[in-house]
């Protein structure tokens, strides 16, 4: 139903404000064209160009007066009264929504939020997420953090915190009720692949501080580094875990776990994949912006001497972690194991505006040495080996072998062949990936050896 009982005033006083926001609209366009942008801050997913306007100048006169006129009706008709700041606010919110998963406007809060999050120091459930259809997508939980130890899997599709349903929610609204105070409780229902219904998770919010790189001896001569999430100084600190390592003694092989990384860093993302390489091509980025079109190589030999690498990936791996997997991958220096990674092959840059607000926008594109571009792709494994359960086969107490028959004949060769180094029923049976990946490494070496002679 249309409402037609609008008086002359009020008509004069709708066409007076839509001029107004016109020529408001075309001031700040021409002003946007003519002037510098103010230097980009960059995000964890993008190195460090300043954006600058190379762009043809362009101003949509009809399309703006579009836009004024329906600003004016909704300004005067909307069932409530919204002042025309949160209306504006709201039109740059949406008109980035619809761009693509990953670009954003950020008010103050969100600024606030992506800053603490970068330093890995907030109260919440340590979770990296993004938007699907309404609902929160997980990308990956975080290590040891109470949604890692409470069960939440990458992949999960969450409905409701407490009792609020996430659809209808924008992704920073869905952000803000995850985080809290550190000891709060909050319900979180999730939708999960191969289950028969929802799954309620209770879980207890802490403070996120989260370790970038932790390294261990899984077993004499096989080191294992995770890298959980991508900082600053991750590059430095997988290279001071290499070197741990090796003080540990001789090292035969080496598993870089890149599983439920979200990424971060772009720059500690080629920091780590220089490690590992001894030159070439590591990635390169391409956008419509002339200063979008980067290259990073390898600027140092190989810390590890060409050590046998194995590099573990499952859906959970994302973005920065994307880009290590690939070089490595591309250069021939490890093999990848696990399952295809998330896909996110685009770069965002964080534009600043006036009053401490921001616009997070994906300005290019990401490819790895060969040219691959990840984007809604992924990394597809060298070597297929899904999570997975195994249970042991008890064997059989009563088989005969041919030392056991009466009567058989000695082995004459004087020495008798040393058995095989056993692998961890513990390991097996707790990440069957990881033991696959340590599995190989082992085979490595066997082919590595001399023949017996």
């Amino acid at each position: 139903m249309t409402l037609h009982n609008m008086t002359p005033f009020e008509a004069i006083k709708g066409t007076l404000k839509s001029a107004i926001v016109l020529g408001w609209l075309i001031c700040c366009t021409a002003m946007a064209q003519q002037q510098t942008p103010p230097p980009a801050v960059e995000i964890p997913d993008d190195p460090e160009p300043l954006v600058e306007n190379t762009l043809e100048p362009r101003l949509p006169l009809n399309e703006l007066r579009v836009f004024a006129e329906a600003f004016d009706r909704v300004s005067n008709a909307y069932v409530r009264e919204i002042d025309d700041r949160t209306l504006l606010e709201n039109a740059i919110r949406g008109m980035l929504s619809e761009l693509d998963p990953h670009s954003a406007y950020l008010d103050r809060d969100s600024f606030s939020e992506l800053q603490e999050t970068t330093t890995g120091n907030y109260g919440g459930l340590g979770l990296e997420v993004n938007m699907d259809n309404g609902f929160v997508r997980v990308i990956a939980p975080m290590d040891d953090t109470p949604a890692a130890r409470g069960g939440v899997e990458p992949g999960d599709l969450i409905i409701r915190l407490d009792d609020q349903p996430v659809k209808g929610m924008t992704l920073t609204e869905a952000i803000e009720a995850m985080r809290g105070e550190p000891g709060s409780d909050i319900k979180v229902t999730i939708i999960r692949e191969g289950a028969d219904q929802p799954l309620e998770l209770n879980l207890t919010r802490e403070v996120i501080q989260v370790a970038s790189v932790r390294q261990r001896v899984i077993e004499e001569g096989y080191g294992y580094i995770r890298i959980a999430q991508f900082q600053s100084k991750t590059g430095e600190e997988v290279e001071a875990a290499v070197t741990k390592l090796q003080e540990s003694g001789k090292l035969k092989g080496l598993i870089l776990d890149l599983r439920n990384n979200p990424g971060g860093v772009l720059q500690s993302a080629v920091a780590v994949s220089d490690i590992f390489i001894d030159d070439g091509l590591i990635v390169y980025t391409s956008g419509r912006l002339s200063n979008t079109d980067l290259k990073f190589s390898a600027s140092k030999p190989d810390a590890t001497n060409g050590l046998p690498l194995v590099v573990l990936v499952n859906e959970g791996t994302a973005s920065a972690s994307e880009i290590v997997a690939g070089a490595l991958q591309d250069h021939g220096r490890a093999v990848i194991m696990g399952v295809s990674t998330f896909g996110k092959g685009s770069v965002q840059t964080i534009l600043p505006l006036n009053n401490e607000k921001a616009i997070k926008l994906t300005t290019s594109l990401y490819f790895t040495p060969n040219g691959r571009s990840i984007q809604a792709e992924g990394i597809v494994p060298d070597i297929w080996v899904d999570r997975s359960t195994i249970t042991r086969v008890k064997t059989n107490p009563f088989q005969v072998k041919e030392s056991n028959l009466p009567n058989h004949l000695n082995n004459t060769s004087g020495e008798s062949t040393p058995r095989p180094e056993v692998i961890s029923t513990d390991l097996a049976t707790t990440d069957y990936q990881l033991n696959e990946a340590l599995t190989l490494l082992k085979g490595i070496n066997i082919l590595g050896r001399n023949p017996r002679g």
